[in-house]
C-alpha cells in the first residue's frame, strides 16, 4: 500500500467513527473520548499513521459540512475501491471502535444500532471477495 492509500485509509475511518458519534446529530464528550482512547489502545499499537483517524475525525466535528449519512457513504466508498486492506482483524477492530463510541454514552440509541447494523453489514460482503 502507498503512502498516500495508506494515510486515507485512516481519514476514512475518521469519517466513518464520525459519522457513527453523530448519527443522533450530536457528539458527546464521551464518544469523542471512547474513541481517543480506542485509538490509542486499538490503532496506534499497529501503526502511528492512525492519528489520522482522530484528525479527520476533528476537522468534521468543527466544519460540519457533512452528513453523518455522507461520512459513512465516504467511508463505503472508499472501502470498496479498496477491499484488500479489510481483513477480518482490520475488520473487528473497526467494528470494537465503533461499538465503543456507541456503548460510551448511556447505551446504543437507534440511529447508532441501524448505522452499526449498516457497518456490520458492509464489512461481511466485503470480506467474501477478499
Amino acid at each position: 500500500m502507498n503512502q498516500k492509500t495508506h494515510i486515507e485509509f485512516y481519514r476514512s475511518l475518521g469519517h466513518l467513527y464520525y459519522a457513527i458519534a453523530a448519527a443522533d446529530n450530536r457528539i458527546r464528550e464521551e464518544e469523542l473520548s471512547a474513541l481517543t482512547t480506542t485509538i490509542a489502545k486499538e490503532w496506534i499499537s499497529l501503526d502511528k499513521d492512525a492519528e489520522y483517524i482522530l484528525e479527520m475525525f476533528k476537522q468534521l466535528q468543527q466544519s460540519e459540512q457533512k452528513t453523518p449519512d455522507a461520512c459513512f457513504q465516504s467511508f463505503v466508498n472508499f472501502k470498496r475501491a479498496h477491499y484488500a486492506l479489510f481483513n477480518n482483524t482490520i475488520n473487528s477492530k473497526i467494528l470494537k471502535t465503533a461499538t465503543a463510541i456507541t456503548t460510551s454514552f448511556s447505551g446504543q440509541n437507534k440511529s447508532e444500532l441501524i448505522l452499526l447494523a449498516k457497518l456490520d453489514l458492509e464489512l461481511k460482503k466485503e470480506e467474501s471477495k477478499g
